[in-house]
């Protein structure tokens, strides 16, 4: 199924904004800096940078709209018609070309210029072929104006035009300018189509849909035809051809007999013969409409042949569509009647249409070659006999049961039925028990026994369980008086110091308990208290002093913990003062040598650190370095020059920064008098 999406194509900028877009997006995503001191190799590849990234970009834009817009000899035969009729295929494939063209001399330029960038002397004749090259290309682009701006105008045309399927099943309504084509398709689909009462209201084609046996269906209405020359026919009535020539549907002649349309019988039928090569391989059916201002019965005799005369031809026409139809003299389902007004035979001319144009699909779908490979892959398996022994079909007894009550006129009761009976909603009890699956029918509706989860709970009832629960009882009462307890220490032979001990335990004890129940119960709405010697909270401030009384109460000797205590606050302080013993030795040392201090390296120090008395020692031997002196010189110099580039603060060519708050290129041209267009 092909489906053209024409609400897709991107829109098509003028050739001026192209080239504004072009040039503005070359100035931000190219390297913008480039200095005279550099060497030539580097300004070459400079600007052909320039001159490359301007030319892809414009290729890449222009490949955008070629592959966007429909190719007119790719497309199914109705769409490239309707090209031609609405567009001027000649004019429209003419636009495409000369895209086509400028792309490829945009390639071709490009390259020229790349060349002759390779044997650039100077930085100005660089520059100077990089401004050439933009130039032609943006010359290029703008004598394309015409052809962009055509495009654009039949892209905004295309993306308004009805997504049309030309393989669906379709019903096709044509005829006179305001014979009640677009009344037939508001009744039929969800479309609203506007109605007026002169002619040529619609003036372009238009989809609705329906459904109909499960399928959706595509309806279109055309605008009105007149009867003249093929050359002669507008825009508007090309289009009703079109769809016509080209589409696989069944087609809706509509006839107005009331003659209301300001057309004759007469001319309606010419027009309809004049057209009939279109109808070819298509159903047809003449629609007579507005039959609510004058009915069939009241159409003079000549009329009535003329419209019996249609009727024939459309249904040889039908008959030819398919091969193997035998013609039909039968007109009931050629010509049908109708009244849009009050919709009198409007759902029966949709049915005989739908019949008609799905009986003809299945016949040319059978009368195709693609049927017989199917048929030939089908196998239909027919069943044999086995033995004689007779397999009548078996019905069960309730099932006759119930047939012969149904036929006698009993109906079984319901339970609204049996509600109505015991006093209606609110007074009637639903009996839940009465379709209960159980052993015995007597079980229903006991009270005991009671049954849970399939047991029987009476089976499980012991007599003498209170005798039992009490015994039980009794025994358990007798042990926990004769059990020892295991957590009460003897306290009659402690002595008065250990009784004092356990009682300071206990009370400790007893303290942590409720203070951790109170945190706990606090929770996070507690205050945060600092780590201070005067906090309020007395848990959090732990001193030495304060340990070694605890450990001293607890039981502990306190003297190890003092020790400890001592050696760390010793090697803490003493690595310290030993590395400054150390640096103050060494530098007396110079002293007596009389090596004088100097300071080395770095300006900013301002002791003599670690790093500093390394740069004093002799350099490593490969370096190149004579002596500590050349090398401390050589770090003097590193840091001068690195100084000053940081002084400078200057961007390099990889900035993308532009200074210019106000480009010209664009802000140029906005004046009401003259132009600042410099390109």
């Amino acid at each position: 199924m092909v489906q053209y999406n024409f609400k897709a194509i991107q829109p098509v900028p003028t050739a001026t904004d192209m080239v504004d877009i072009v040039l503005s997006k070359t100035q931000r995503q190219t390297p913008t800096v480039v200095h005279n001191g550099w060497a030539i190799q580097r300004i070459r590849q400079f600007y052909t940078r320039k001159v490359k990234f301007t030319s892809s970009n414009i290729v890449d834009r222009l490949g955008t709209i070629l592959t966007s817009f429909p190719k007119a000899d790719e497309v199914h035969p109705f769409y490239g018609d309707l090209l031609n009729v609405l567009y001027d295929k000649d004019h429209y494939k003419l636009a495409l070309g000369q895209l086509h063209t400028a792309k490829q001399l945009m390639t071709r330029i490009a390259d020229d210029y790349v060349r002759l960038l390779k044997y650039a002397d100077s930085l100005y004749r660089s520059k100077q072929l990089k401004r050439a090259a933009l130039g032609r290309m943006c010359t290029l682009i703008k004598r394309q104006a015409p052809s962009l701006a055509y495009l654009e105008q039949v892209r905004q045309h295309m993306s308004r035009l009805p997504s049309i399927d030309p393989n669906t099943r379709t019903l096709l309504v044509c005829g006179y300018p305001n014979v009640g084509k677009s009344s037939f398709m508001n009744k039929v689909t969800r479309a609203d189509v506007e109605v007026q009462p002169y002619a040529f209201t619609t003036k372009s084609l238009f989809v609705g849909h329906t459904d109909y046996k499960y399928l959706r269906w595509q309806v279109i209405d055309t605008p009105g035809i007149l009867d003249r020359p093929l050359e002669e026919r507008n825009t508007i009535e090309m289009q009703s051809i079109t769809a016509l020539a080209h589409l696989r549907a069944a087609v809706l002649y509509v006839v107005d007999i009331s003659e209301q349309c300001g057309f004759t019988l007469e001319q309606q039928a010419t027009l309809f013969h004049s057209i009939c090569p279109l109808f070819a391989n298509k159903p047809v059916m003449v629609v007579m409409n507005k039959i609510d201002a004058r009915q069939v019965e009241d159409l003079t005799d000549d009329q009535r042949q003329i419209l019996e005369k249609m009727g024939h031809e459309a249904a040889k026409v039908s008959a030819g569509a398919a091969a193997g139809v035998a013609f039909t003299t039968d007109l009931s389902e050629v010509l049908v009647p109708m009244s849009t007004l009050t919709e009198e035979g409007v759902s029966n001319v949709k049915t005989i249409a739908c019949d008609r144009l799905l009986a003809s699909r299945v016949e040319m779908k059978l009368n195709s070659k693609r049927v017989h490979d199917v048929a030939d892959r089908l196998h239909v398996a027919m069943p044999k006999q086995r033995d004689t022994v007779s397999r009548p079909p078996c019905i069960p007894s309730g099932v006759e049961e119930l047939r012969k009550k149904r036929e006698a006129g009993e109906r079984k009761k319901t339970e609204k039925d049996l509600q109505e009976e015991q006093g209606g909603a609110g007074v009637y009890s639903q009996d839940v028990r009465k379709r209960w699956d159980l052993d015995d029918e007597a079980w229903k509706y006991d009270i005991m026994p009671e049954i849970w989860e399939g047991h029987n709970i009476a089976d499980f009832i012991d007599p003498d369980i209170d005798a039992k629960l009490e015994a039980l009882e009794r025994e358990e009462e007798e042990l926990a008086a004769n059990a020892p307890v295991a957590d009460e220490m003897d306290e009659e032979h402690l002595t008065l110091e250990e009784a004092e001990t356990l009682a300071a335990i206990r009370s400790r004890k007893t303290k942590l308990i409720s203070e951790h129940r109170r945190k706990k119960k606090l929770g996070t709405n507690a205050a945060v208290m600092p780590r201070s010697k005067g906090a309020a909270d007395v848990e959090r401030s732990r001193t030495a002093t304060r340990m070694k009384s605890e450990l001293g109460g607890m039981g502990i000797d306190p003297s190890a913990v003092e020790t400890a205590v001592n050696r760390a606050r010793s090697q803490s302080r003493g690595r310290e003062l030993h590395k400054k013993r150390a640096r103050s030795k060494s530098a007396a040392a110079m002293e007596d040598a009389g090596q004088p201090q100097v300071r080395v390296r770095s300006s900013k120090s301002r002791s003599m650190s670690r790093g500093r008395s390394l740069s004093l020692a002799a350099p490593e031997p490969g370096t190149g370095l004579k002596d500590a002196a050349m090398r401390n010189r050589a770090y003097k110099l590193n840091d001068r020059a690195q100084r000053r580039l940081q002084r400078e603060a200057r961007k390099g060519e990889g900035d993308r920064h532009i200074p210019d708050l106000k480009p010209k290129h664009l802000f140029s041209g906005k004046m009401s008098n003259g132009t600042r267009d410099r390109r």
